[in-house]
């Protein structure tokens, strides 16, 4: 977006706040299937396989937590937004 594009009025920066948060919270979501999906896929496989993964999964385990927290709060800000528009 140029300068002369760039939104001048109050709902116009609010909207444009509000898809970009609408954005945030779809990628909090696409990295919460994959996390999800990852651990279910790691939980399927044999021990000795699923054993050496077990760090892996212990991470996976922490970020899925991560940006469940995080979409919660993207989530909060978005009814603001929306709120704020009167949507």
């Amino acid at each position: 977006m140029t300068e002369a594009e760039a939104p001048k009025t109050r709902e116009e920066i609010l909207q444009t706040n509000l898809d970009a948060r609408k954005q945030e919270v779809m990628h909090y979501q696409i990295n919460i299937d994959n996390y999800t999906l990852a651990l279910a896929n790691i939980a399927a496989m044999a021990a000795d396989e699923r054993s050496e993964l077990l760090g892996f999964a212990d991470q996976l385990t922490g970020l899925l937590a991560s940006e469940r927290m995080e979409q919660r709060k993207a989530r909060v800000m978005l009814e603001v937004l929306r709120q704020q528009l009167g949507d």
